[in-house]
């Protein structure tokens, strides 16, 4: 198991104000308005629900048992809320919202290592445009994964993922070597950025390839929105990155 905890920062010069804000926003909207995911109006009511999305409606159903494609157990799966907002809006509220600790401790883990080193690279408002898109892309990825999949559209989605994903896929083009520092079962090793972060992905799309023709996402994960995500990133990071223009110095003249 590889786990991140940290990466190279010697060369950053710009303090990384937005993903600090971001991390804020996501712990203050885990904790006050979900009430630690215990806010089921507030959460069904504002995730991104694919059947929502599609349709342009507002859907309100009745609680329904789920069976679980992978491990066949059945829950309880509560019915959806209504959306005091214009659905596909929850394409955007749905990026600051999870569904436990282990899910925003984890998101925000990777946020935290990989997020500041892209906006050193592209500055602060390019860089939240770039994770808001990049997380509008991935939901979108995920309706239309569970639209022509056979996956179950009525199961709502939610979660930072598919905007960190494509931090991540920035991060591997312009940072490919860069030093990460990972728990590695019992000590911590440093591998490159391109390993890291390479296992990654391979890890989602073996999952995300074992879902197809599933009924409902693989463990409760939208794995399509997180290669959407990172395929975003790998694509929008050239749009995003500053490129620093080297101002030739005047020679000096010595008498």
């Amino acid at each position: 198991m590889l786990l991140p905890i940290g990466d190279d920062n010697r060369d950053r010069h710009l303090t990384p104000i937005v993903n600090y804000l971001l991390i804020a926003l996501n712990i203050f909207v885990f904790i006050y308005w979900q009430d630690f995911g215990h806010n089921i109006p507030f959460t069904f009511g504002y995730a991104a629900v694919p059947a929502e999305i599609l349709s342009g409606h507002d859907i309100i159903s009745a609680a329904r048992i789920v069976t679980d494609p992978v491990t066949g157990a059945s829950v309880q799966l509560p019915g959806l809320e209504p959306t005091p907002i214009p659905v596909f809006m929850t394409l955007f509220t749905s990026i600051f919202m999870h569904g436990g600790i282990a899910h925003i401790a984890g998101n925000m883990l990777y946020l935290w290592i990989f997020g500041d080193n892209l906006e050193n690279a592209m500055g602060h408002l390019r860089y939240l445009i770039f994770y808001l898109l990049c997380g509008l892309l991935a939901g979108m990825s995920h309706v239309i994964s569970a639209a022509y999949l056979n996956q179950s559209t009525l199961v709502p989605s939610l979660g930072a993922s598919g905007a960190i994903s494509g931090v991540l896929g920035g991060y591997i083009i312009l940072y490919p070597r860069r030093g990460v520092h990972v728990w590695f079962f019992i000590g911590i090793i440093t591998l490159p950025a391109f390993l890291v972060v390479g296992l990654w992905f391979v890890f989602q799309l073996i999952n995300g390839m074992g879902m197809l023709g599933g009924n409902e996402a693989a463990g409760g994960i939208a794995y399509a929105a997180h290669i959407g995500g990172f395929i975003a990133g790998l694509l929008l990071i050239k749009l995003f990155h500053r490129k620093v223009v080297a101002v030739p110095q005047k020679k000096k003249l010595f008498w």
